[in-house]
């Protein structure tokens, strides 16, 4: 669950940096152990080949003058201008004649003899382990030379590691240019959290879209879309409030004359009236401020929160039953309806809501004599639930108006706040229903809620 004291998400260049610097670490060191492996297969490669020279000179100077393989080992043990390095690979090795005789033989060469297998063989000698070659010639003179791995090992790995390290002091170079290059990559994210953060109520323009990553072009076109639909909803406010204003000042204004004429007129019957009057503006004012409460409460909705199933026809019912049970009712109020019940989904008291203010509509602006019909019907398989009236009906310029909030007509003079027809349109929105008003062709006005075909069940 989200909670107010959230763990931010973290920089979004510095988690690029991490995962990709990552990725090249472990690139790098799957490099490294390849390029290991295949300098260390080298290496030895090299070393038998270069064991492999020795033992045919060694060989051959056996065959063409053996007496000078006497003293060799000691000889070479002499040699200067060459300073022996910590890891020398000597070489050991034993020649024997055809006849086995050992011919010569290393300071610490092999001191067994020869075995009948020729070629390359690790052995053990002076309790470590050494690689092996031996040859043979034409006449059967034999020689074997021996170079200790453990020798070999060492020198292969620190060849190996003079190839592979290099690479590595590369690495904070690389993570270098890869920092700066995600952060010069995302320098359009930047420019438009720039420009973000430059809107406020007073500047609610679009983002621009130039320069902008196609991967964040989604992200920008939502965000003028709520930019847009903010400052519709910020226009709304400001109407709204200015207009409620104006609406509350004329029935309060109203009160204050009424209340000052009661206070300075000695008349009682004069005083009565005035009290009247302020009680009548005193519920003018009280229907305005509920209207507009509702009103409030509605417009942040973008859907019902739960809606239910709703019967349309017995809705209709409950209205012309309590508005019948109503006193001061001059108009007849009937309910018309062809079906038992008529099923959509939505909320019962709203409904309700929208359905009272089409009837307080009619009753109010319509003559005593004249009937209302409140009705639940399908029409052209499309649900529709409304009040019709017999009254004088509304001029067809005025029709598209209508529903704008605080509008009650040029020539008016019932009481009214102009919003009860707002609201109902507010309402059928939130249900999926488009609301309609026009005139009769019999004569008279209806207001209707519409839904479309597959909106309703009807039993």
């Amino acid at each position: 669950m989200t909670t107010l004291f959230a763990r931010p998400a973290g920089s979004l260049r510095l988690r690029l940096v991490r995962l990709v610097s990552v990725a090249t670490l472990a690139i790098w060191a799957l490099a490294g152990a390849f390029s290991y492996n295949q300098a260390s297969h080298d290496v030895r490669e090299l070393m038998d080949s270069q064991l492999a020279q020795s033992a045919a000179l060694l060989l051959s100077g056996a065959v063409h003058a053996p007496e000078s393989l006497a003293d060799v080992a000691a000889e070479t043990a002499q040699l200067r201008g060459v300073r022996k390095g910590r890891n020398s690979l000597t070489l050991e090795f034993q020649v024997v004649g055809a006849d086995g005789r050992v011919v010569a033989r290393s300071l610490n060469g092999p001191d067994r003899p020869i075995d009948d297998k020729l070629g390359y063989a690790d052995v053990g000698h002076g309790g470590e382990n050494w690689r092996s070659l031996v040859l043979v010639t034409p006449c059967g003179d034999r020689i074997q030379v021996i170079q200790s791995n453990r020798l070999r090992d060492k020198e292969a790995l620190e060849i190996a590691v003079k190839t592979v390290v290099p690479l590595g002091l590369f690495i904070p170079v690389l993570i270098g240019l890869i920092y700066f290059s995600v952060r010069r990559g995302l320098k359009p994210l930047d420019d438009l959290a720039a420009q973000a953060s430059a809107r406020s109520s007073e500047n609610l323009e679009p983002l621009g879209h130039a320069n902008v990553p196609r991967e964040a072009q989604p992200l920008v076109a939502e965000l003028n879309r709520l930019l847009l639909r903010l400052g519709a909803t910020l226009e709304n406010e400001r109407r709204f409030t200015a207009d409620a204003a104006h609406e509350l000042r004329t029935p309060l204004a109203a009160v204050r004359v009424q209340a000052q004429v009661a206070l300075a007129s000695p008349s009682a019957e004069v005083q009565r009236h005035a009290l009247q009057q302020v009680v009548a503006g005193a519920d003018r004012a009280t229907r305005l401020v509920e209207q507009l409460l509702r009103l409030a409460r509605l417009d942040p909705l973008a859907r019902l929160p739960d809606p239910q199933p709703v019967d349309l026809v017995e809705l209709a019912r409950e209205a012309v039953d309590a508005t019948a049970a109503e006193p001061g009712v001059e108009q007849a109020v009937r309910l018309e309806t062809l079906a038992e019940a008529l099923t959509v989904a939505g909320d019962h008291d709203l409904l309700a809501a929208a359905l009272r203010n089409l009837i307080d509509n009619a009753l109010r602006y319509t003559p005593a004599a004249s009937t209302v019909t409140v009705f639940a019907r399908m029409e052209h398989g499309e649900p529709l639930l409304g009040v019709a009236d017999d009254g004088p009906g509304v001029p067809v310029e005025e029709l598209p108006k209508l529903i704008e909030r605080f509008y009650r007509g040029r020539d008016n003079t019932a009481e009214g706040s102009g919003l009860g027809l707002a609201i109902v349109r507010r309402i059928a929105e939130l249900h999926g229903a488009r609301f309609e008003v026009g005139n009769r062709a019999e004569g008279g006005f209806e207001a209707y809620l519409r839904w479309c075909a597959n909106g309703a069940q009807p039993a």
